[in-house]
């Protein structure tokens, strides 16, 4: 993971894709979001969204996963060069998560992240906040899901 003073407003990650199945977005409904949509082909078929789709928390989830899956193989690329990776800070939260178009099965998901701002820290010393864009299309190019994140970077400390 980058350190605070490494990080630019207007840098974009992509963090990868992914394809999702009809047996995944099942599996994922039966245990987290069941509702019939997410579960039964026939019964989505007769809903507003007329064939099954993935929960938006399961298409949530798997960005986490790619957002996580980056910064650990940001972290080894660091540790390779003979750097130090920073330690990973917590997020205070996110906001204004929307699921703009449903995500059916046989769709991949590119997801990436933007940070829309850098900002220092005076009651944190050692920390800034991180605070991102993120986004997920389909393979059509169309946003289906995006929200602000932030989250606290380690400092470089002032030797």
């Amino acid at each position: 993971m980058r350190y605070f003073e490494d990080m630019h407003v207007g840098e974009r990650t992509e963090l990868g894709s992914h394809t999702f199945t009809a047996d995944e977005i099942k599996a994922f409904a039966r245990r987290y979001d069941p509702q019939l949509f997410h579960l039964d082909e026939d019964a989505a078929a007769h809903s507003h969204f007329g064939r099954l789709c993935a929960s938006g928390w399961h298409t949530t989830a798997v960005y986490m996963r790619h957002f996580v899956d980056s910064e650990l193989r940001e972290a080894e690329a660091m540790r390779a060069r003979g750097e130090t990776p920073a330690n990973d800070g917590p997020s205070p939260g996110i906001r204004e998560l929307r699921w703009a178009k449903p995500v059916y099965a046989g769709d991949t998901i590119t997801f990436a992240r933007e940070v829309i701002e850098l900002r220092e820290m005076t009651m944190r010393p050692g920390w800034g906040l991180t605070v991102a864009r993120n986004t997920a299309v389909n393979q059509h190019g169309e946003l289906v899901m995006s929200f602000v994140g932030a989250k606290f970077a380690q400092r470089r400390s002032k030797s």
